[in-house]
């Protein structure tokens, strides 16, 4: 089975979200600092971020020129705070090595930092229309249910699911272009995960449906928790090294988790080791980039 083309594109021409990034006039930069954001974190909390990062940084060349410390304050409570570093170091690349634009083809975009297979396609195929499959949590699931009948998709596989998407494509640019977004869309806000929606599906067909929805058989999906995680912790010292224009004291950070201090050190070692913390000559401690600030 497939996914039939014309009722999908149908349906997103007619629901598809009004988010910043998708509207005319959007560079391949921009598009590619939305599509850094929004790994595994929601559009809500992406699309007022992007925008101001749109406003302040238009070409990689501006934010190049700006300090690791300022992308990362600017960066926020969006987590995995490694995204922002890696997408400053892009910057500097861009600029320097391409002329200030993020190029089309997915062989050079995957040269970049910090891109990698489902970014260099996103960025090929929603910023310059490339026919390009483009897979992500969302599109596998969408394929498994409708191509495959599966309720998941099962363990990734990247050979095997580029095949699976590149399969259902429409062979013109533009259309498949299109249809790489409204599969994403689809799975984003009908074929969701735990409460699919089927009676809202433009789909005319659907092997999962057609096979009575069966329940997956695999082992249950694991939960991401956050709070008492190391994640928490991490986030709880960088806010605290955010909010500040000068070094802290170590003890400013210590008190920030007094539950468990184990924890606490070594999610304070493992921002040392990212490179987003540095340790001045005098023991305090600051966003990368500022550690020689007296």
């Amino acid at each position: 089975m497939s996914v039939d083309a014309p009722s999908l594109l149908r349906w997103y021409a007619a629901q598809a979200r009004d988010l910043p990034w998708r509207r005319d006039g959007v560079t391949g930069w921009q598009i590619l600092m939305s599509e850094v954001m929004l790994q595994q974190t929601p559009v809500a909390r992406v699309a007022p971020i992007w925008e101001e990062w749109v406003r302040r940084w238009p070409v990689p060349s501006a934010m190049a020129a700006s300090s690791q410390a300022e992308v990362l304050r600017a960066w926020g409570k969006l987590g995995y705070p490694r995204r922002a570093l890696r997408l400053h170091e892009c910057a500097g690349v861009l600029a320097a090595e391409h002329d200030d634009r993020v190029p089309e083809d997915v062989d050079v975009l995957l040269t970049l930092p910090g891109v990698g297979a489902y970014t260099a396609r996103a960025v090929a195929c929603f910023a310059y229309v490339q026919r390009v499959p483009v897979v992500d949590t969302n599109v596998r699931r969408v394929v498994a249910r409708a191509v495959h009948g599966r309720a998941e998709p099962g363990n990734p596989s990247t050979t095997r699911d580029l095949a699976d998407v590149e399969a259902i494509l429409p062979r013109q640019r533009a259309r498949a272009a299109t249809f790489s977004a409204a599969l994403m869309e689809l799975g984003a806000t009908v074929c969701t995960a735990r409460t699919p929606d089927c009676g809202r599906c433009p789909l005319p067909e659907c092997a999962w449906v057609q096979a009575g929805r069966p329940a997956h058989d695999g082992p249950p999906r694991k939960v991401q928790k956050f709070a008492g995680t190391d994640r928490q912790v991490r986030g709880r010292l960088m806010a605290v090294l955010r909010e500040s224009s000068v070094p802290v004291e170590r003890p400013v950070l210590d008190s920030v988790w007094t539950t468990d201090p184990g924890q606490r050190d070594r999610a304070l070692h493992s921002l040392l080791v990212d490179g987003l913390v540095e340790q001045t000559d005098d023991g305090r401690f600051a966003l990368a980039g500022e550690g020689s600030t007296s």
